[in-house]
């Protein structure tokens, strides 16, 4: 029972990190939550799964064209390192804490979210709102003709 929970939460995760998500952000939780996985291990294994999900969106983007090979080293070499700083930095870290800071990071995440849609929400509405204003009323002779 507990493989095709694993199945399914593996699944979950994929289909999430697929669509550009974040799989991690659903895959650790549920890990932890309904398969009662350690959090070191979670991290660990949301880790190992981010790989081979990354190399094929990386060859879909590459395909199509949407790769700016310029900018990829100066963000690509940073995250890398950081990644592996962060690793070493969560073995120090017990897991309870390392699950609190997941939690708060993602509660974290989902205020910024909200803010952002929140904003860009707003800023939709004052564009389609501009957009109405300055649509002018026709004349009566551009609806009429001239009447000489």
């Amino acid at each position: 029972m507990k493989t095709i929970l694993l199945i399914i939460i593996g699944l979950l995760g994929g289909v999430i990190g697929g669509m550009g998500m974040g799989g991690g952000t659903l895959l650790i939780p549920l890990l932890t939550i309904f398969a009662g996985m350690e959090q070191h291990a979670a991290q660990a294994l949301n880790l190992i799964a981010f790989v081979p999900m990354s190399v094929v969106a990386l060859g879909i983007h590459i395909k199509n064209k949407l790769v700016d090979f310029k900018t990829v080293l100066p963000i690509a070499l940073p995250a890398v390192a950081a990644g592996i700083a962060a690793s070493y930095l969560s073995k120090l870290t017990g897991a309870r804490a390392l699950s609190r800071y997941f939690g708060l990071f993602l509660t974290l995440l989902g205020i910024y979210q909200l803010i952002t849609a929140i904003i860009n929400a707003v800023k939709e509405h004052k564009k389609r709102k501009r957009r109405l204003l300055n649509v002018r009323e026709p004349k009566r002779s551009e609806i009429f003709g001239s009447l000489d």
